[in-house]
């Protein structure tokens, strides 16, 4: 139950909100069942023990790592500032000294900010390959890492950033649907869709060098890299952090905003120790604390792109670029027609 409950917040209701209790006499007194709390908040852990039971120690895990040790059913606090957001598990290990119970419980931790908003101004505009229904885009001196998906379309490009011309250019074989990509020193790597397989190419030629599979997220959505770790999307609330040298996912946070989880988080960009990331099939753009899986900020792009620059395949906005020397931000779209170099503007 343990690694189930772990792995996944929905899996981890379904089978934890039963009671959880391996004994018919012990249960928590508090916290309830499900219950939620604001990240650095504490958490008070304390059994409801029956008058005629006899309780020696009582050890206390989070998640699977012990967390502190009572007697007599004594109350244990559980401080929150140091955690990540999501589910989490709280076992109760109680040894009478002849034998041992556990007790298991689940609580939700939400993020205990309220995000920021953000509106733009536009500062610049570029041109964009109205063909490229854009899935991942980054900036290199002077050039856009692109790469694009849908069956039988799927590319992966270097952009002029004046001109939109691509040069060199790759397709992908029909049977795979391209998703996020990254520049990781001279390799480039690329996801794929439902097809549970990266790829990894040689960033100047763009020649395939290998790939590599999937371990625990259900799809590839979206990639940054931060310098050290390489940041993946999955289409729902959760952000991966992988190896950047064997590409294995080793780590994840939840992420939430004061109202709970944000999901369908797609293209994503790393700016200034920060996560940014489209919500897929919206104007926004939620800026993610990576530690704790806090949604610090949004960033609203209604009606960034005019009408009048609209066509019939024109689809939803999706890419981020920074350009951590010149200090600029770009955004683009799936189809449109403009890339725009904008700045962020504080709502009143």
């Amino acid at each position: 139950m343990l690694l189930i409950c772990a792995l996944t917040g929905i899996t981890f209701v379904i089978s934890c909100k039963s009671g959880g209790s391996h004994s018919d006499t012990l249960s928590f007194k508090t916290p309830e069942q499900g219950q939620g709390y604001g990240l650095g908040e504490d958490v008070k852990v304390q059994l409801d023990v029956p008058a005629d039971a006899k309780i020696g120690s009582v050890n206390y895990l989070l998640d699977g790592k012990p967390v502190g040790t009572k007697n007599n059913a004594e109350a244990l606090t559980i401080k929150t500032g140091d955690l990540s957001l999501g589910y989490k598990l709280i076992t109760a290990v109680v040894d009478n000294g002849s034998k041992k119970d556990t007790v298991t419980i689940n609580i939700v931790l939400k993020s205990a900010i309220k995000p920021s908003q953000f509106s733009y101004k536009v500062i610049n505009t570029f041109p964009h390959d109205t063909s490229s229904y854009t899935q991942g885009l980054e900036y290199h001196n002077g050039r856009l890492l692109e790469s694009s998906g849908e069956y039988g379309f799927s590319t992966l490009k270097w952009v002029n950033l004046q001109t939109g011309k691509a040069s060199p250019k790759i397709d992908l074989e029909e049977k795979f649907f391209g998703e996020g990509s990254t520049l990781i020193g001279d390799k480039i790597i690329l996801l794929t869709w439902k097809e549970d397989v990266g790829f990894v190419y040689d960033a100047k030629s763009l020649k395939q060098l290998g790939t590599f599979p999937y371990q625990n997220s259900r799809e590839g959505w979206g990639l940054a890299f931060d310098g050290k770790r390489i940041i993946k999307s999955d289409g729902t609330n959760r952000i991966w952090f992988l190896n950047k040298d064997n590409y294995k996912e080793e780590s994840f946070v939840d992420v939430y905003d004061n109202n709970g989880p944000v999901d369908q988080l797609n293209e994503l960009e790393y700016v200034d120790g920060k996560i940014y990331a489209n919500i897929y099939q919206t104007d926004k753009i939620a800026i993610i604390d990576p530690k704790s899986g806090s949604v610090v900020s949004y960033i609203d792009l209604t009606g960034i792109l005019p009408a009048k620059d609209r066509f019939p395949n024109t689809d939803v906005l999706n890419g981020i670029a920074w350009d951590a020397a010149g200090k600029r931000l770009f955004v683009t779209g799936k189809k449109f027609s403009k890339l725009f170099q904008i700045q962020l503007v504080p709502k009143g």
